[in-house]
Protein backbone atom coordinates (compact mmCIF):
# COMPACT_ATOMS: atom_id res chain seq x y z
CA UNK A 1 0.00 0.00 0.00
CA UNK A 2 1.06 3.20 -0.84
CA UNK A 3 2.24 5.56 2.02
CA UNK A 4 1.14 9.52 1.68
CA UNK A 5 3.29 10.44 4.25
CA UNK A 6 4.52 13.56 3.00
CA UNK A 7 8.21 14.66 4.54
CA UNK A 8 9.11 18.24 4.98
CA UNK A 9 12.99 18.90 3.54
CA UNK A 10 14.43 21.77 4.62
CA UNK A 11 18.04 22.98 3.45
CA UNK A 12 18.27 26.26 5.07
CA UNK A 13 21.42 26.94 7.16
CA UNK A 14 19.93 27.94 10.15
CA UNK A 15 16.48 25.88 10.07
CA UNK A 16 15.46 24.33 13.35
CA UNK A 17 16.37 21.25 14.23
CA UNK A 18 13.48 18.24 13.46
CA UNK A 19 11.13 16.88 15.88
CA UNK A 20 12.15 13.72 17.17
CA UNK A 21 9.66 11.03 16.10
CA UNK A 22 7.85 9.24 18.89
CA UNK A 23 8.52 6.14 19.29
CA UNK A 24 6.88 3.02 18.78
CA UNK A 25 4.50 1.17 21.41
CA UNK A 26 5.83 -2.11 21.55
CA UNK A 27 4.01 -4.72 24.26
CA UNK A 28 3.75 -8.27 23.15
CA UNK A 29 0.52 -10.00 24.51
CA UNK A 30 1.12 -13.53 25.56
CA UNK A 31 -1.45 -16.86 25.92
CA UNK A 32 -1.09 -15.27 30.22
CA UNK A 33 -2.26 -11.76 28.87
CA UNK A 34 -5.20 -13.98 27.02
CA UNK A 35 -6.06 -15.64 30.16
CA UNK A 36 -6.69 -12.82 32.08
CA UNK A 37 -8.54 -10.62 29.12
CA UNK A 38 -10.77 -13.44 29.62
CA UNK A 39 -11.32 -13.66 33.05
CA UNK A 40 -12.09 -9.78 32.65
CA UNK A 41 -14.30 -9.61 29.85
CA UNK A 42 -16.55 -12.59 31.30
CA UNK A 43 -15.87 -14.17 34.83
CA UNK A 44 -18.44 -16.50 34.77
CA UNK A 45 -17.15 -18.07 31.56
CA UNK A 46 -13.34 -17.21 31.47
CA UNK A 47 -10.71 -18.05 29.54
CA UNK A 48 -12.07 -20.63 26.88
CA UNK A 49 -10.28 -21.64 24.04
CA UNK A 50 -11.50 -25.03 22.31
CA UNK A 51 -9.28 -24.30 19.08
CA UNK A 52 -6.20 -23.70 21.17
CA UNK A 53 -6.27 -20.41 18.95
CA UNK A 54 -3.52 -18.85 21.84
CA UNK A 55 -1.34 -21.77 20.26
CA UNK A 56 -1.38 -20.82 16.56
CA UNK A 57 1.84 -19.62 15.05
CA UNK A 58 5.48 -20.96 14.67
CA UNK A 59 7.93 -20.72 18.07
CA UNK A 60 9.77 -17.98 16.10
CA UNK A 61 9.50 -15.92 12.73
CA UNK A 62 7.38 -13.50 10.94
CA UNK A 63 3.91 -15.07 12.72
CA UNK A 64 5.51 -16.46 15.76
CA UNK A 65 2.34 -16.81 18.72
CA UNK A 66 2.66 -13.30 19.65
CA UNK A 67 2.48 -11.99 16.37
CA UNK A 68 -0.73 -14.76 16.04
CA UNK A 69 -2.33 -13.22 19.51
CA UNK A 70 -1.93 -9.73 18.02
CA UNK A 71 -3.85 -10.68 14.38
CA UNK A 72 -6.42 -12.09 16.50
CA UNK A 73 -7.12 -9.80 18.77
CA UNK A 74 -7.02 -6.56 15.99
CA UNK A 75 -9.75 -9.51 13.49
CA UNK A 76 -11.87 -9.30 16.46
CA UNK A 77 -11.86 -5.87 16.97
CA UNK A 78 -12.04 -4.97 13.46
CA UNK A 79 -15.13 -7.42 13.11
CA UNK A 80 -16.37 -6.79 16.26
CA UNK A 81 -16.55 -2.55 15.07
CA UNK A 82 -18.08 -3.69 12.22
CA UNK A 83 -20.62 -5.81 13.10
CA UNK A 84 -22.15 -2.84 15.50
CA UNK A 85 -22.27 -0.84 12.61
CA UNK A 86 -24.29 -3.30 10.68
CA UNK A 87 -26.57 -4.05 13.49
CA UNK A 88 -27.44 -0.93 13.69
CA UNK A 89 -27.60 -0.49 10.17
CA UNK A 90 -29.87 -3.46 9.24
CA UNK A 91 -32.19 -2.06 11.52
CA UNK A 92 -32.50 1.72 9.99
CA UNK A 93 -32.93 -0.27 6.30
CA UNK A 94 -35.47 -2.20 7.85
CA UNK A 95 -37.31 0.29 9.18
CA UNK A 96 -37.04 2.29 5.83
CA UNK A 97 -35.01 5.26 7.25
CA UNK A 98 -33.31 6.67 4.49
CA UNK A 99 -31.55 10.72 3.42
CA UNK A 100 -34.11 12.46 1.35
CA UNK A 101 -32.00 13.48 -1.35
CA UNK A 102 -30.87 11.85 -4.44
CA UNK A 103 -27.76 8.99 -4.94
CA UNK A 104 -27.53 9.98 -8.27
CA UNK A 105 -28.12 12.85 -10.19
CA UNK A 106 -28.71 13.21 -13.82
CA UNK A 107 -26.70 15.33 -14.75
CA UNK A 108 -23.53 12.98 -15.39
CA UNK A 109 -25.42 11.30 -18.55
CA UNK A 110 -27.20 8.58 -16.01
CA UNK A 111 -31.07 8.40 -14.56
CA UNK A 112 -31.74 9.84 -11.37
CA UNK A 113 -31.66 7.59 -8.39
CA UNK A 114 -33.10 8.49 -4.89
CA UNK A 115 -32.24 6.85 -1.51
CA UNK A 116 -35.83 6.78 -1.43
CA UNK A 117 -35.45 4.08 -4.11
CA UNK A 118 -33.09 2.48 -2.97
CA UNK A 119 -34.89 2.17 0.24
CA UNK A 120 -38.31 1.10 -1.97
CA UNK A 121 -36.16 -2.32 -3.20
CA UNK A 122 -36.60 -3.97 -0.13
CA UNK A 123 -35.29 -5.06 2.68
CA UNK A 124 -31.01 -4.11 3.39
CA UNK A 125 -30.16 -6.86 1.33
CA UNK A 126 -32.26 -6.24 -1.82
CA UNK A 127 -31.00 -2.53 -1.22
CA UNK A 128 -27.30 -3.50 -1.78
CA UNK A 129 -28.22 -5.49 -4.91
CA UNK A 130 -29.69 -2.02 -5.83
CA UNK A 131 -27.12 -0.02 -5.42
CA UNK A 132 -25.67 0.94 -8.95
CA UNK A 133 -22.17 0.20 -10.18
CA UNK A 134 -20.27 3.65 -9.06
CA UNK A 135 -21.79 3.58 -5.62
CA UNK A 136 -20.33 0.06 -4.99
CA UNK A 137 -17.32 1.16 -6.25
CA UNK A 138 -17.02 4.31 -3.83
CA UNK A 139 -17.58 1.85 -0.80
CA UNK A 140 -15.25 -0.43 -2.22
CA UNK A 141 -12.45 2.24 -2.47
CA UNK A 142 -13.03 3.44 0.76
CA UNK A 143 -12.94 0.54 2.31
CA UNK A 144 -9.79 -0.43 0.81
CA UNK A 145 -8.20 2.89 1.87
CA UNK A 146 -9.16 2.29 5.14
CA UNK A 147 -7.54 -1.16 5.34
CA UNK A 148 -4.48 -0.34 3.88
CA UNK A 149 -4.26 3.16 5.89
CA UNK A 150 -4.94 1.38 9.49
CA UNK A 151 -1.98 -1.51 8.16
CA UNK A 152 0.33 1.61 7.10
CA UNK A 153 3.54 1.66 9.13
CA UNK A 154 4.77 4.69 8.42
CA UNK A 155 2.05 6.05 9.76
CA UNK A 156 1.45 4.25 12.49
CA UNK A 157 5.06 5.04 13.34
CA UNK A 158 3.97 9.15 13.03
CA UNK A 159 1.64 8.34 16.29
CA UNK A 160 4.46 6.41 17.78
CA UNK A 161 2.62 3.18 17.50
CA UNK A 162 3.86 -0.53 16.31
CA UNK A 163 1.65 -2.67 13.57
CA UNK A 164 -0.36 -4.94 16.13
CA UNK A 165 1.47 -8.13 14.93
CA UNK A 166 4.84 -6.46 16.01
CA UNK A 167 4.00 -5.15 20.01
CA UNK A 168 1.47 -2.98 18.69
CA UNK A 169 -1.94 -2.32 20.24
CA UNK A 170 -4.88 -4.08 18.82
CA UNK A 171 -7.56 -1.90 16.98
CA UNK A 172 -5.97 1.10 16.79
CA UNK A 173 -6.68 3.41 13.76
CA UNK A 174 -4.33 5.52 12.83
CA UNK A 175 -4.47 9.35 12.78
CA UNK A 176 -4.87 11.01 9.72
CA UNK A 177 -3.14 14.21 11.03
CA UNK A 178 0.29 13.13 11.10
CA UNK A 179 2.97 14.38 13.19
CA UNK A 180 5.31 17.39 13.32
CA UNK A 181 6.88 16.54 9.97
CA UNK A 182 3.92 17.28 8.09
CA UNK A 183 0.47 15.87 7.42
CA UNK A 184 0.17 12.31 6.64
CA UNK A 185 -2.44 12.77 3.50
CA UNK A 186 -3.48 16.21 3.63
CA UNK A 187 -4.93 18.19 6.49
CA UNK A 188 -8.00 16.40 7.34
CA UNK A 189 -9.58 18.39 9.84
CA UNK A 190 -11.67 15.02 11.75
CA UNK A 191 -9.73 11.25 12.30
CA UNK A 192 -11.87 8.02 11.75
CA UNK A 193 -11.55 6.98 15.61
CA UNK A 194 -12.86 9.79 18.16
CA UNK A 195 -12.88 12.54 15.60
CA UNK A 196 -14.26 15.13 17.91
CA UNK A 197 -11.86 14.09 20.64
CA UNK A 198 -14.37 12.66 23.18
CA UNK A 199 -11.68 10.03 24.85
CA UNK A 200 -8.50 12.33 25.00
CA UNK A 201 -9.65 13.67 28.60
CA UNK A 202 -10.37 9.63 30.12
CA UNK A 203 -8.28 8.04 32.78
CA UNK A 204 -6.27 4.90 31.85
CA UNK A 205 -9.02 3.17 33.93
CA UNK A 206 -11.87 4.67 32.10
CA UNK A 207 -10.25 3.55 29.01
CA UNK A 208 -9.51 0.00 29.84
CA UNK A 209 -13.60 -0.44 30.90
CA UNK A 210 -14.60 0.77 27.72
CA UNK A 211 -12.52 -1.65 25.59
CA UNK A 212 -13.68 -4.43 27.30
CA UNK A 213 -17.35 -3.32 27.25
CA UNK A 214 -16.33 -2.62 23.33
CA UNK A 215 -15.02 -6.12 22.80
CA UNK A 216 -18.21 -7.42 24.93
CA UNK A 217 -20.55 -5.76 22.70
CA UNK A 218 -18.65 -6.22 19.59
CA UNK A 219 -19.35 -9.84 20.36
CA UNK A 220 -22.57 -9.51 20.52
CA UNK A 221 -23.37 -7.50 17.55
CA UNK A 222 -21.52 -10.19 15.82
CA UNK A 223 -24.07 -12.98 16.79
CA UNK A 224 -27.25 -10.30 16.40
CA UNK A 225 -26.38 -9.87 12.66
CA UNK A 226 -25.75 -13.20 11.60
CA UNK A 227 -29.05 -14.35 13.31
CA UNK A 228 -30.54 -11.19 11.49
CA UNK A 229 -29.48 -12.19 8.18
CA UNK A 230 -30.29 -16.05 8.93
CA UNK A 231 -33.91 -14.93 9.56
CA UNK A 232 -33.83 -13.00 6.20
CA UNK A 233 -33.22 -16.13 4.66
CA UNK A 234 -35.74 -18.37 6.41
CA UNK A 235 -34.03 -20.04 9.06
CA UNK A 236 -35.05 -20.66 12.14
CA UNK A 237 -33.49 -18.10 14.87
CA UNK A 238 -34.99 -18.43 18.42
CA UNK A 239 -36.04 -14.84 19.99
CA UNK A 240 -35.72 -13.11 16.04
CA UNK A 241 -38.94 -14.59 15.05
CA UNK A 242 -41.18 -12.59 15.80
CA UNK A 243 -38.98 -9.71 14.56
CA UNK A 244 -40.86 -8.07 11.02
CA UNK A 245 -37.33 -8.68 8.93
CA UNK A 246 -38.16 -9.18 5.14
CA UNK A 247 -37.41 -12.24 4.10
CA UNK A 248 -34.00 -12.02 0.88
CA UNK A 249 -33.64 -14.10 -1.87
CA UNK A 250 -30.53 -12.91 -3.33
CA UNK A 251 -26.64 -14.28 -2.19
CA UNK A 252 -25.26 -12.22 0.98
CA UNK A 253 -22.03 -13.45 -0.12
CA UNK A 254 -22.06 -11.73 -3.58
CA UNK A 255 -21.07 -8.15 -3.92
CA UNK A 256 -22.01 -7.43 -6.91
CA UNK A 257 -25.75 -8.11 -8.54
CA UNK A 258 -27.49 -7.87 -11.99
CA UNK A 259 -27.94 -3.81 -11.32
CA UNK A 260 -23.78 -4.18 -11.60
CA UNK A 261 -23.74 -5.89 -14.87
CA UNK A 262 -21.62 -2.89 -16.80
CA UNK A 263 -18.94 -4.57 -14.96
CA UNK A 264 -16.35 -6.90 -17.11
CA UNK A 265 -17.54 -10.41 -15.69
CA UNK A 266 -20.18 -9.56 -13.64
CA UNK A 267 -22.68 -11.22 -15.87
CA UNK A 268 -20.29 -14.47 -16.31
CA UNK A 269 -19.89 -14.88 -12.85
CA UNK A 270 -23.88 -14.48 -12.06
CA UNK A 271 -24.44 -17.15 -14.91
CA UNK A 272 -21.58 -19.21 -13.58
CA UNK A 273 -23.05 -19.24 -10.26
CA UNK A 274 -26.89 -20.20 -11.03
CA UNK A 275 -25.35 -22.82 -13.98
CA UNK A 276 -23.48 -24.25 -10.73
CA UNK A 277 -26.10 -24.50 -8.03
CA UNK A 278 -29.17 -24.27 -10.29
CA UNK A 279 -31.54 -24.51 -7.04
CA UNK A 280 -30.36 -21.35 -5.82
Amino acid sequence: MLSFHGVALGYAPMAPPMAQQARATVSMETAADMEALSKKLNPALGFWDPLALVDMGSDEGFFDKSAAIGFLRQAELKHGRIAMAAFVGFLVQTAGIHFPWALQGAAFGGETITFGDIAAAGGPGDQWDALPTPAKLQIFAAIGFLEGWGENSNALKADGMAHYMRGGKPGYFPSFKGDSRGPAIHPVPLDLWDPFGFTKKLSAERKETALLAEINNGRLAMVGIMGMLSVSKGLIVPGLDSVPIQPYAGEYMAPLSAVNADLPFVSDMLNYKFALFPSW
